[in-house]
């Protein structure tokens, strides 16, 4: 499939798809005429692209997860290694991290709606 079809099909733009394959995350064949030319794959691919930067990692961090992902049957790859594992945990417990923040965040935030709140109800 041309680019504009992988476009439309995984909802990422052209130029997002072109960022991914100048990264490396994603690597189309060239038909004759120069035009890429991605498999049908390429779609699953792309969407596991963007879960991983969904997560919050960079593209680098990605390029070295990214073949280590879950076959087509749903089992882990063979490719996957205890020291991924440990990466993708440490990730995991930096994103923990990152929710705890925002919740106190918001909790401070609640606090001062709250105390706006209750001064502009005694008026």
């Amino acid at each position: 499939m041309r680019i504009g079809e992988l476009s439309r099909r995984t909802g990422v733009s052209e130029r997002s798809l072109r960022y991914y394959e100048e990264q490396g995350l994603l690597v189309p064949t060239r038909t004759p005429g120069g035009q890429r030319d991605y498999p049908d794959l390429a779609v699953d691919r792309v969407i596991h692209i963007q879960e991983l930067f969904a997560a919050g990692l960079n593209s680098k961090k990605i390029f070295h997860i990214l073949p280590c992902m879950r076959d087509s049957d749903g089992g882990a790859n063979e490719r996957a290694t205890p020291e991924l594992v440990s990466e993708l945990r440490a990730e995991r417990d930096r994103i923990d991290g990152t929710i705890a923040d925002l919740l106190r965040s918001r909790e401070v935030l609640d606090e001062v709606i709250g105390r706006a709140g209750e001064r502009f109800a005694a008026k």
